[in-house]
């Protein structure tokens, strides 16, 4: 399969680049095959391993798995270990990170009042649209109509909403307090 996870690899590039999948001739000039029945035995494996799915219109579309990407072991954050080639199981991303889609949304993160929690200014927050959340929780929730992205917390049996940068004063709302949702991760891009 090291050949069919280069063949994929040239495919999720592909993919990446034209946001559709080639037809089969395309895929034999892509991958380098130079026979129909080749590229229909390499459509047929990456199918059965669910990396690729025919479309109602018999076209090729993404499977269940050709947003993995490989999860390899551990890195340590302090000192250097001896590294392993290891065969690394595979991790889709949205798989990991969403759990209910239709109530998922992705938010962009403007400002610092954050950044104790490693939240900062760029990065993007992935939120589950919920009214309720537990004391504790990183929300978004709204105050006299404005969003704020807060710690939700508990001050003399008072819900408050703490920033994570000691700049930043500890909102306690007078007004109306709504929860808008509770991240349940992030990610930030390096350029």
């Amino acid at each position: 399969m090291s050949t069919d996870g280069q063949f994929l690899a040239r495919l999720q590039d592909y993919y990446a680049r034209h946001r559709i999948l080639p037809s089969y001739s395309a895929i034999g000039n892509l991958v380098g095959l130079r026979s129909k029945a080749s590229v229909a035995d390499l459509v047929l494996r990456l199918k059965g391993e669910g990396f690729v799915e025919s479309a109602p219109d018999r076209r090729l579309k993404p499977g269940k798995r050709f947003f993995e990407r490989p999860l390899a072991e551990s890195v340590p954050a302090g000192l250097p270990s001896p590294a392993t080639d290891s065969n690394p199981e595979g991790l889709s991303i949205d798989e990991y990170l969403v759990a209910n889609p239709s109530k998922t949304v992705l938010i962009t993160v403007k400002g610092d009042s954050m950044i104790d929690a490693g939240i900062h200014s760029g990065d993007v927050v992935i939120v589950e649209k919920r009214a309720v959340a537990n004391i504790g929780d990183i929300v978004v929730a709204i105050i006299d109509n404005d969003f704020t992205l807060k710690r939700l917390h508990k001050e003399r049996g008072r819900i408050v909403l703490k920033p994570e940068n000691k700049a930043y004063p500890v909102i306690r709302p007078t007004g109306d307090l709504e929860i808008f949702g509770v991240v349940v991760g992030q990610f930030r891009k390096y350029r």
